[in-house]
């Protein structure tokens, strides 16, 4: 979850705390935020990057603090926000772009295409910009590694530039890189393979998907399928499938794990391994997910920002073992934990 926290880019002492609280509450993995990998990429002037050495830095000091009180797993998500950036934060009480008084800046996408009326048009990426979304994507992974990151997400979902470039509705080239289903897959083919060449092999790589653009003629499920059939063979470890974002006239049928069907299907049809997101909240549903097969891992996000401690009564109602930090184990792991599990 964005924390709009971030100054040029860099963590600070919220994303200590925030990502800290994380880090020991037993989760399998914990995954940053979206991390822009370059300052044009970020979503707004004050989200995560990883694209100069401060970034590098603050972000270095984080990741050793999770790393020395736990040992959860840490991924971070890197992204380009296409021609969703250069917006207000949330904590602003408005979804709109920058005005220039604020610093806007001029965005990039697939087409001079604008995100919706009253939006400013993105510029039109040319080879050079593709050959530089691409190398920033790849120095954002080597920092990502001297870091001491566990994994990475390759963000290609919720409408950012990957998924600009991968759905028709955005996609209006008539070059290599659009037109047909394989044109409008090469960027993020293209990033994830230079990615996967400099990323240690024995570090996985994930990619993050939309299932479908909910738009007739858009990116739709059967073209996530296919796409993560191509990732399976270029080495990728596992698919997180959520949906939506690229479109504000979108119709989403929300609903409690609304998103794991989407994920069965995609494990069924290519045996790639997959995260299901969504509107997760009760532990045993969690459980059923994995233990039926209709995915690999479970991911909360608002569900863990309400309830920090959510492993821990996960593990009290189904009666499994997790890690507690020791400053913690006398009050939870003893009398919490077994009321919990007698409840």
């Amino acid at each position: 979850m964005g924390q709009y926290s971030a100054i040029e880019g860099s963590a600070t002492d919220w994303h200590l705390m925030h990502l800290g609280q994380f880090a020991v509450n037993g989760a399998g993995m914990l995954i940053t935020e979206a991390t822009a990998v370059s300052p044009e990429g970020r979503i707004t002037p004050v989200c995560l990057g990883l694209y100069s050495d401060a970034n590098e830095a603050a972000l270095r000091r984080v990741v050793r603090f999770c790393k020395a009180h736990s040992p959860t797993a840490i991924g971070i998500q890197l992204s380009h926000s296409g021609r969703k950036g250069s917006t207000y934060p949330p904590a602003r009480g408005r979804n709109a772009p920058l005005n220039e008084a604020d610093g806007a800046w001029e965005t990039l996408s697939s087409a001079a295409q604008p995100r919706a009326n009253g939006w400013p048009s993105p510029r039109a990426a040319d080879a050079q910009d593709i050959a530089k979304v691409i190398q920033d994507h790849v120095a954002a992974a080597q920092r990502a590694d001297r870091i001491g990151f566990d994994t990475i997400e390759l963000t290609a979902a919720h409408g950012y530039l990957l998924q600009e470039f991968m759905s028709p509705d955005a996609n209006t080239r008539d070059d290599q890189w659009g037109g047909n289903f394989q044109n409008r897959v090469r960027l993020c083919l293209d990033t994830f393979d230079a990615i996967r060449g400099v990323w240690p092999e024995d570090k996985p790589i994930g990619v993050r998907l939309s299932a479908t653009d909910y738009l007739d003629g858009g990116w739709s499920l059967d073209d996530t399928v296919k796409l993560c059939g191509l990732l399976k063979g270029r080495g990728c470890d596992f698919a997180t499938i959520s949906s939506g974002g690229l479109s504000l006239e979108q119709k989403v049928p929300i609903g409690e794990g609304h998103q794991v069907e989407f994920a069965k299907t995609v494990r069924q049809e290519t045996g790639l391994p997959v995260m299901a997101v969504g509107m997760i909240y009760r532990p045993k549903h969690a459980e059923e997910i994995v233990a039926s097969g209709d995915a690999d891992l479970v991911a909360l996000a608002r569900g863990m920002l309400h309830d920090p401690h959510w492993p821990w009564r996960a593990a009290a109602e189904l009666k499994a073992k997790i890690h507690y930090p020791p400053q913690y184990i006398r009050g939870y792991k003893s009398r919490w934990h077994r009321d919990l599990r007698n409840s």
